[in-house]
């Protein structure tokens, strides 16, 4: 039976659609928190009942001067804020948005020291009102905001909260006088969230024109509740599961220019949603379009483009002879709206057709806790380092053991780890860097030229970002992946007020903990720990991998 006809089987569509959680688990200790989890089924429907709510509060902010909008959240709180403001862009007269999701002192660094504390504004982001990395990122920025004379009350109206109602950061909004709560339904898990206010809030701050964005996720909305064999959703959710079971377990996304950047949203929506139960996707975003002949016999692939994309058109055509292929056509940057809701719907019932539960992330939590536990100063589970090339401290964990022919330089202990991928797995580059395209464009095309050499998938990852999104899947998937986990000793530190530990060691701590997670997992793991991460020490690793590719 195919896995259309599975669906229709199952009445997959009507069930999700009515939110029964019997669809996704017979085990009743299970349904409870999947219903729990399903309130975005019509989230497009209800969104625009909060527009005048933000309209107010995006013209408040511009007639205020607001020049530049922080957003200080992670994987679902964030993803998708970055993704419209990348694909769509800030509407003139409106502010600038810098997402931090991130633990690097260097970028936290940099970027504060561009703004102008008068005009800058931040959303605190958090559906559980306790992430670590968002409540970090608030402390130093509050003091960043009242170093040069700004009182509590000024710095306070500064800040807008989302999160989910009661939370703690709802009542840290309260103690320090923040300017206003936007809250999301408490049904919908953050990954599933981009059409809730943790979406659509930064995204009306920055200008976008909701109406827009919401009419195309509406059309979708309705598409996604048609039959299967004329549902949007449904089509890409038979296509995806039927490509697993032919061992096309690697989803390649290439895009238009302009549409790259959905591919950090569909990543985490996937490895996320799917990698569990030694099961799993594999989302591999391709930063440039492939050769054909460089896609391995373990691809899938996901084309989206705009309907006058003629050269992309004829590389999916070629690609379509080896390959199986999935089209989307956009017609504008708006379309987004209609493919949040496609692969939300497609993502649920592919869970269906896979036989894990899309709504749950244990192995996210299991990072978290390890790094908690080497916050708290609780004996080192972290292998120590094996080797030092050159000031490189190299370390081998899980299923890696240092070599007998111990590498001479640091090419060569790359050139062992990627060797050691086999036909069907993938190799994943786990970096903890800023998230600067200066640093990180010489490790994309290092990536694609290592694909290229070894027919592998290569992933670029950045950290912490990953461990709220593929972070799942590498631990609770398939055991078919090689990681390098790249970590720095940079010397740029911040101190996390009310913290007993500075924003470097959380950066350290975050890394190391998964490594320890992966390592317990018995994933292939190689740590490259380098001197720093400047712009010239990311384009020598950059070079090393490709002498190891070579």
């Amino acid at each position: 039976m195919g896995a259309l006809e599975r669906l229709e089987e199952l009445d997959a569509v009507r069930r999700l659609r009515e939110r029964d959680a019997s669809l996704f688990s017979d085990d009743l200790d299970m349904r409870i928190p999947i219903m729990q989890r399903l309130g975005w089924t019509d989230l497009a429907e209800k969104a625009p009942g909060r527009f005048a709510l933000l309209d107010g509060l995006a013209e408040a902010l511009r007639s205020e001067g607001t020049t530049d909008l922080l957003l200080l959240g992670m994987g679902g709180s964030s993803l998708a804020p970055l993704v419209m403001e990348r694909i769509i862009g800030s509407a003139e007269g409106s502010p600038r948005l810098h997402v931090l999701d991130t633990t690097s002192p260097v970028q936290v660094t940099e970027l504060l020291a561009t703004l102008d504390r008068e005009s800058t504004y931040a959303i605190i982001a958090s559906k559980s009102g306790s992430t670590i990395e968002p409540l970090s990122l608030y402390a130093i920025v509050h003091a960043w905001l009242t170093a040069d004379g700004m009182t509590r009350r000024e710095a306070g109206r500064r800040f807008i909260v989302i999160t989910d109602p009661g939370s703690p950061l709802e009542k840290l909004r309260q103690r320090d006088l923040m300017r206003t709560t936007l809250t999301g339904p408490a049904t919908v898990g953050g990954r599933y969230s981009a059409l809730s206010m943790f979406g659509l809030a930064p995204a009306a701050m920055i200008g976008i024109h909701l109406p827009s964005l919401v009419m195309r996720a509406q059309a979708m909305e309705r598409a996604c509740s048609a039959p299967v064999a004329e549902n949007p959703a449904a089509l890409l959710a038979g296509w995806l599961a039927e490509s697993w079971e032919a061992g096309r377990d690697k989803l390649t996304l290439v895009a238009s220019d302009r549409y790259r950047p959905f591919g950090l949203w569909v990543e985490q929506l996937v490895a996320e949603s799917l990698g569990k139960n030694g099961r799993g996707i594999v989302p591999v975003i391709e930063s440039k379009t492939p050769a054909p002949a460089d896609l391995g016999g373990d691809r899938a692939v996901v084309v989206i483009r705009f309907g006058d994309d003629a050269a992309l058109a004829d590389w999916s055509r070629q690609v379509a002879a080896d390959h199986p292929v999935f089209e989307l056509t956009v017609t504008d940057v708006f379309d987004v709206g209609a493919e949040f809701v496609r692969w939300e719907y497609a993502v649920a019932l592919t869970g269906v057709l896979l036989d894990v539960n899309p709504f749950d992330e244990l192995a996210v939590t299991e990072a978290k806790t390890a790094t908690k536990a080497i916050l708290d100063g609780g004996a080192s589970e972290v292998p120590p380092a094996s080797l030092d090339l050159d000031g490189t401290w190299i370390t081998y964990a899980g299923g890696f053991e240092l070599p007998d022919v111990q590498p001479l330089d640091r090419a060569s202990a790359l050139a062992g780890a990627t060797d050691a991928a086999a036909e069907g797995d993938y190799i994943a580059l786990l970096v903890y860097a800023p998230d600067d395209e200066q640093r990180l464009a010489p490790l994309r095309a290092a990536c694609s030229k290592l694909s290229a050499a070894t027919g592998r998938a290569v992933c670029l990852e950045l950290g912490p970002r990953y461990l709220h999104s593929t972070g799942q899947l590498h631990k609770g998937g398939p055991n078919n992946g090689v990681f390098i986990l790249v970590t720095a000793r940079d010397r740029e530190d911040l101190e996390i007020p009310g913290k007993r530990f500075t924003m470097a060691a959380l950066h350290r701590a975050q890394a190391e903990g998964d490594l320890v997670t992966l390592a317990r997992h018995h994933r292939r793991v190689l740590r490259l720990d380098l001197p720093s991460t400047s712009v010239e020490s990311l384009a020598a690793l950059a070079a090393d991998i490709e002498a190891a590719a070579g």
